[in-house]
């Protein structure tokens, strides 16, 4: 066996197909350990780094610093016995030791790289399978003629015998619905039955679209995307952190939209045009929450903890959605899914754009290990280490757009949660109190529902339950535990 292998770019995350490569953390040369992080690597979801596989010494990187890569695709070559004495000449064989897949059944099944006895390909967390996902899903070159397509009435051979019961899918991350004529009848489209009835009641044609999930089938995204009948936006460099900008002869700067942002832009595509939004607001006095953040700074047990009033939002939050069950919800086409557990989103504005973490099942939590959660959540996404685990799976979020010194918003929803709630600026506001204008700390929410779960009582009542916990923590609290 060679000497040198080469380590491919692994599927970081079920159905990413690319990733950008941001930072080098070893040269040409450097020894390196097992596991050892080598490479900053951006997805469409985050900014992770990968360890290496193997110890020994790098003897090539072939991509450099801002490239975009396909998963699959040999990012770097790692010498395994750099001990062993000088590398023989690179002969045929040699080249193809290094480069070759080892073929179908060389592994025994359920090791990894192997293929266990459901057809699902057995490894490790955070590494692909060995065939890589370029081979079993190639990229289609933008402007490819349709003309290199199978004719429907004769279809050719398949290229790739290895995985003959897969078709060859492009991989692309957006899938919206484009009628080429080369596409595969629906019977023959990857699609779970779920996602197949979400595509009869949206109306989409299964046959006309690209998957972006494992092996190229379709998923619920895909479907919402083709629904909302456009792609992703351009979208503008706002929020984005530029500290000089470049702009050409035109005096124009062009951005290209990818990563975080442009999963971001086409999700709130997808969530717009499926969910019918409504939004309500509420002015809430929140002097007395204020004044209740105060008191437990000065506790010994919390002088560790970051504090704020988005604390409290969150903690009123958890405990409106348990008094209203529905507005923890997701809707499923035939079916409402009403949650037990919150998983409490938090938007956060990064450089690479806007993401939401999540802190599961944050209702079991006690208002100090909140506290710790948030703290942890905001930290790790500023530092664009926030993995895709933590960003799916979310339940509820909320906005704080009063950091910017805004006073409230019509948020919209992130795709499967069915409210959002905006938290606006707290101000020093002339505000009627026991019969007197007095100076007090008032904010004003927005909550942005999805109208098919939520009718305009139920959200007033959860957000009208919100403000009576910021306007008097401490007394909610105990009428309603």
């Amino acid at each position: 066996m060679t000497r040198v292998k080469e380590f491919n770019l692994p599927d970081l995350g079920e159905g990413l197909t690319e990733g950008e490569i941001l930072k080098w953390l070893v040269s040409v040369g450097d020894t390196i350990e097992l596991n050892q992080p080598i490479v900053e690597v951006e997805t469409a979801k985050a900014a992770v780094e990968i360890p290496a596989k193997w110890a020994g010494q790098v003897r090539a990187i072939f991509h450099d610093e801002g490239t975009v890569v396909e998963v699959g695709t040999p990012i770097i070559s790692i010498d395994t016995d750099p001990g062993a004495g000088e590398l023989p000449e690179p002969s045929a064989e040699s080249l193809a030791a290094v480069q070759v897949a080892p073929a179908e059944g060389m592994v025994e099944p359920g090791m990894t790289g192997g293929h266990s006895p459901g057809g699902r390909t057995a490894v490790l967390v955070g590494y692909g399978p060995r065939t890589a996902a370029a081979k079993r899903r190639p990229r289609k070159a933008a402007g490819a003629p349709a003309a290199a397509a199978p004719a429907p009435t004769a279809p050719a051979a398949p290229t790739m015998p290895m995985m003959p019961a897969v078709p060859t899918v492009p991989a692309r991350p957006a899938a919206l619905a484009a009628s080429n004529g080369s596409a595969a009848p629906a019977a023959g489209v990857l699609a779970k039955p779920p996602v197949r009835k979400l595509a009869r009641d949206l109306g989409v044609d299964l046959a006309g679209l690209t998957g972006s999930g494992p092996q190229g089938s379709i998923t619920r995204d895909d479907v919402h995307l083709a629904a909302a009948g456009a792609a992703a936006p351009e979208a503008p460099a706002v929020g984005q952190a530029m500290a000089a900008p470049s702009f050409g002869p035109d005096r124009e700067q062009r951005i290209p939209v990818k990563g975080v942002r442009k999963i971001t832009a086409a999700n709130m595509v997808a969530s717009a045009f499926t969910a019918p939004h409504v939004t309500l607001f509420h002015t809430v006095d929140m002097t007395r929450s204020i004044k209740a953040l105060d008191r437990l700074r000065a506790l010994p047990q919390w002088r560790d903890t970051r504090v704020s009033p988005l604390l409290l939002v969150a903690k009123a939050v958890l405990l409106a959605a348990a008094r209203h069950p529905m507005v923890n919800s997701t809707w499923a086409g035939d079916e409402i899914v009403v949650k037990e557990y919150v998983n409490l989103g938090i938007a956060a504005a990064t450089d690479r754009g806007l993401i939401v973490p999540n802190i599961k099942d944050a209702g079991r939590l006690t208002l100090h290990e909140l506290a710790e959660a948030m703290t942890g959540l905001v930290r790790t996404a500023k530092a664009g280490r926030t993995s895709p685990a933590d960003m799916t799976g979310g339940t509820f979020t909320i906005t704080n757009v009063g950091v910017f010194g805004v006073d409230t918003g019509t948020p919209i929803l992130p795709p499967g949660e069915s409210a959002i709630l905006a938290f606006g600026a707290v101000r020093e506001t002339p505000w009627m109190h026991k019969g007197k204008i007095r100076p007090r700390q008032v904010t004003t929410l927005g909550l942005s529902f999805d109208h098919r779960i939520i009718d305009g009582e139920l959200g007033a009542r959860f957000i009208r339950d919100v403000g009576d916990f910021l306007t008097d923590p401490e007394a909610t609290l105990l009428a309603w535990t």
